[in-house]
């Protein structure tokens, strides 16, 4: 037994295959509570054999954030930090002890590192900060999909960084996530001023391919009041620029990539997006200038607007990129030799490293 009482609570459906490697990887807690809405694999009789507490309910209509408030009242009165956790996730071991480390008498909520997709080698990639493990009492999910807990109590929302904690998402690739567009749909319908569920219409109508939609979806988000969060704003303007792309808008679709550079600066996402598109122009000076920008931002954002592949080979590669066809050999050479570093198994950055050293080399000659 630790110092506080810690239990972890989830919902599930048809997640067998995760079971046993989701329980191994929550043990630590005191408690462990799932409730199945209708799985037919045979995960709640798996799930109660390795030990968890196990509730049955369909939620009718469906919704994330009731199902999610179903499962966090099967968690005991006197439980002191609460966690959910998705059966596709995966916590490394050592995780209750640093939540308890910085849990005290005022914290209410903690925040953590989540790691949310890798990339084909194996390196981390989407990597932002959750905030999941909370006090038993004053919090509540709300939205019908990407729900989120909203504080109802009345003592301060303090919130703690739990140092050390680190959970990983390892999903099933072939999961749908077809409900999540009517969901959205109906998100904005029941608070059509809530800028983050606008923001993620149009960011699933451009998953969807449905590029007006998506269009005059962001717009809308980049319209309210609300929306003053400069990465999510930026994000929207990104958006917004491929879905205009998809259309034929390709000088208003520069001008928001423009806007969102201005918007997060201090972002890699934006710079790269405007070398991308530079590149598909090849307009190879523009290209260079935006990915050596993007290169001089060393600090990753925690937030869940980052993108994994901006702090892989992307950068260094649409640098060298710009660098050979401008006839900076030598540049390319170096970005060419750090794209491949990070991301040794790639067998065109190995090409273009190659043709790299050779334009390198015969420069060298000359001069």
């Amino acid at each position: 037994m630790g110092k506080y009482r810690v239990c972890v609570y989830a919902i599930a459906r048809d997640e067998l295959q995760f079971a046993e490697r989701w329980y191994a990887s929550v043990q630590e807690a005191d408690g462990v509570y799932v409730l199945d809405t209708g799985s037919t694999d045979g995960t709640p009789e798996r799930l109660r054999a390795l030990g968890a507490h196990v509730m049955e309910k369909e939620i009718i209509p469906w919704r994330f954030d009731d199902a999610r408030n179903a499962s966090l009242e099967l968690v005991p009165e006197d439980c002191d930090i609460c966690v959910c956790v998705d059966l596709d996730e995966v916590f490394h071991p050592g995780w209750r002890a640093a939540m308890e480390r910085v849990w005290g008498e005022t914290v209410r909520q903690l925040r953590y590192r989540y790691t949310w997709s890798f990339l084909p080698d194996g390196g981390e990639g989407h990597v932002f900060w959750l905030e999941k493990a909370h006090a038993r009492r004053g919090f509540q999910w709300v939205n019908p999909v990407h729900e989120v807990l909203r504080y109802t109590g009345d003592d301060p929302l303090v919130t703690a960084e739990a140092v050390g904690v680190q959970l990983d998402h390892l999903p099933d690739p072939k999961k749908s996530r077809a409900q999540y567009l009517p969901l959205l749909e109906l998100a904005v319908q029941e608070d059509p001023e809530n800028d983050r569920n606008m923001h993620y219409l149009g960011r699933e109508y451009l998953f969807h391919g449905q590029w007006r939609s998506c269009e005059e979806t962001l717009k809308r988000h980049l319209s309210l009041p609300a929306a003053r969060w400069p990465e999510e704003r930026c994000a929207s303007m990104r958006y917004l620029a491929r879905a205009l792309l998809r259309q034929g808008k390709g000088g208003e679709a520069e001008q928001w990539l423009y806007r969102a550079i201005g918007e997060a600066p201090y972002l890699r996402e934006p710079w790269l997006e405007a070398a991308e598109l530079a590149r598909i122009r090849s307009d190879w000076p523009a290209c260079l200038h935006f990915a050596e920008a993007a290169l001089q931002i060393t600090e990753r954002s925690r937030s869940y607007i980052t993108e994994g592949e901006n702090w892989g080979a992307r950068p260094y590669d649409l640098s060298a990129l710009a660098a050979y066809y401008l006839g900076l050999y030598d540049l390319a050479l170096r970005r060419g030799e750090a794209a491949l570093a990070l991301s040794p198994d790639d067998p065109r950055l190995a090409e273009n490293l190659r043709f790299y050293r050779e334009k390198a080399g015969k420069n060298s000659e000359r001069t």
